[in-house]
């Protein structure tokens, strides 16, 4: 289920993140421990996370995802191992928030990219989704809580 799509200006965000390059059938085995490795870095070095997990997807291939996963940080992280200093964009973005399992997210981005084409709206070669209430926030993923953030052209 989404929520009304809103158009937005974000403001910059200091964030810590690893980026992942990797054929979409590994996205389960490899979005996990990397997860844990950016948490444990940000959390030993006591600036974070200051808000909720992120994946910003670089590149819309099919095939491949191309994303960096980060989280909101207080100051720069020191890189350490995979993760590195990163930023979320100031931009104009439409907004829009997915409620329920991950398993439906790929269903849910079609049906915002369908709404925003009906609108005459125009999306940027990249997307973000942070994920505001997950398994962390209980067991039933019907309350989930998923964030969508398309950057607009134009």
């Amino acid at each position: 289920m989404l929520d009304a799509p809103e158009t937005i200006t974000t403001t910059a965000e200091t964030t810590a993140i690893i980026r992942l390059t990797i054929p979409r059938a590994e996205i389960q085995t490899q979005m996990g421990p990397a997860i844990g490795e950016l948490i444990a870095t940000v959390s030993a070095q006591r600036i974070g996370p200051t808000g909720p997990l992120y994946s910003h997807h670089l590149r819309l291939d099919p095939e491949v995802f191309d994303f960096e996963i980060g989280v909101p940080v207080s100051s720069d992280v020191v890189p350490t191992g995979r993760v590195v200093p990163g930023s979320l964009p100031a931009t104009r973005v439409v907004r829009t928030i997915y409620r329920g399992p991950y398993e439906g997210l790929g269903a849910a981005w079609a049906a915002f990219d369908k709404w925003m084409v009906a609108q005459g709206l125009v999306g940027g070669p990249d997307l973000w989704e942070c994920y505001a209430k997950g398994p962390e926030s209980g067991n039933d993923p019907a309350k989930w809580q998923t964030v969508l953030n398309r950057p607009l052209v134009g």
